[in-house]
């Protein structure tokens, strides 16, 4: 059974949608419906509060971290339709936000940044069904494509594929690293999971495949970590209370297996993979973590949990 070693007081107002820390473990970031950001510093156990970021107008989703090769950035997104990157300076975060993305139509749901490797990008999913991917051009600037109707009824989530060179091993400092392929996988309204390529020759994504295997709305995906080995590894769940683990071991073939993890009695919300890869986190309307792992049989069993009484 895990155990709750401490608990932070954010101090929002409303209700906290996420929570993620940045790379290092030393850096925490929370968003809520009080539609602002706050920032903490995670020391020995002990928290300090060093930043509230306030641009949006309605309630923040998500916040997610770059890598810290890219400086301290941290983007948010919100129903109010923006994606918001802001910065942290020598004397602290600034309170003006480094850029805002205002392409979208409706609620900015999803965000995530790639791989250090492919460069600094942002993958943003929105209810107005589209995806868009901002990629910095330097000098606090980014370059914005888009995908139309991703999912017809919405995106939820999405997230990135480790990066893999597209036939030559390439040095990452050269520019040339912009020939890695790109993969996003996306969740929908739509009951839907999809994966998207980047064709670098037209400078578009394209779908690559459409996996069915939800009866309701897809509300999180999680591509796992590369862990070595040559199999491809995509975790959904969906408001019909699966998991499914979709898994390639070839991603030319494009012949994906799923398998349902497992059936619980609520909705799930969310997804997170372990660094290794090995681990994956899933919450869910019964208000539990739970912790699950895949057998030298094959079989995904659950390790342990966490509840909201601990």
């Amino acid at each position: 059974m895990a155990t709750v070693i401490s608990k932070i007081e954010t101090s929002h107002d409303d209700m906290i949608h996420d929570a993620q820390m940045d790379i290092y473990g030393h850096k925490l970031a929370t968003c809520s419906s009080d539609r602002n950001v706050k920032v903490f510093e995670i020391e020995k156990g002990q928290q300090k509060q060093v930043a509230v970021l306030k641009g949006h107008s309605g309630p923040v989703w998500q916040v997610a971290w770059a890598h810290p090769m890219y400086g301290n950035l941290l983007a948010s997104c919100s129903y109010d339709r923006k994606v918001i990157v802001w910065n942290e300076l020598d004397n602290g975060w600034s309170p003006t936000p480094l850029y805002e993305h205002c392409v979208h139509e409706s609620s900015v749901n999803s965000i995530q940044w790639a791989p250090s490797e492919a460069g600094l990008i942002l993958a943003c999913g929105s209810s107005d069904g589209a995806i868009s991917v901002l990629t910095s051009s330097g000098d606090n600037k980014f370059t914005s494509t888009t995908i139309p109707n991703a999912h017809t009824t919405g995106v939820n989530a999405v997230s990135w594929a480790p990066t893999q060179p597209s036939g030559t091993i390439l040095d990452p400092s050269s520019k040339d690293w912009d020939t890695t392929e790109k993969r996003i996988v996306s969740g929908g309204g739509d009951n839907l999971v999809k994966i998207w390529k980047f064709n670098e020759m037209k400078g578009t994504w394209e779908k690559e495949k459409e996996l069915a295997g939800h009866s309701n709305w897809v509300r999180d995906v999680a591509w796992a970590p590369d862990t070595g080995f040559t199999t491809s590894t995509i975790a959904s769940c969906s408001h019909d209370g699966a998991v499914i683990i979709w898994q390639c071991k070839d991603l030319t073939s494009g012949e994906w297996e799923q398998k349902r993890m497992h059936t619980f009695d609520d909705v799930v919300w969310h997804l997170s993979w372990s660094i290794m890869g090995d681990i994956l986190a899933v919450s869910g309307g019964d208000n539990k973590v739970t912790l699950w792992k895949e057998s030298h049989k094959s079989a995904w069993i659950c390790i342990s949990t966490v509840d909201n009484k601990q």
